[in-house]
């Protein structure tokens, strides 16, 4: 089964600034996510949020099954940081997903 892929607003503008070949690659990672939204190396940090590592970058998104949908939630390079606000991104996905 295929899934939906929703992204939070901001991060397609964000992918723009990124250089064309590391793009490329989180590009072509955040789409394999609507054929298998837990692949082999993702790690499960919260109830339905995933982390997959694409070379210095890491993607973090939810996954629900009930409505085959993956919203990609935030995409950055690795830092003290990246982690620090996962409730709150975990939060504004049930938001995103409750309204729409």
């Amino acid at each position: 089964m295929r899934y939906q892929l929703k992204l939070f607003s901001g991060i397609e503008k964000q992918l723009r600034r990124f250089p064309t070949s590391d793009r490329e690659h989180v590009v072509e990672a955040i789409r394999s996510l609507a054929d298998e939204p837990r692949p082999a190396r993702a790690i499960h940090l919260l109830e339905n949020l995933y982390r997959i590592r694409v070379g210095k970058f890491r993607i973090l998104y939810a996954v629900y099954d009930a409505e085959v949908v993956v919203l990609v939630c935030k995409v950055a390079k690795r830092s003290e940081v990246t982690y620090k606000d996962i409730r709150a991104l975990l939060k504004r996905a049930k938001e995103i997903l409750g309204s729409g």
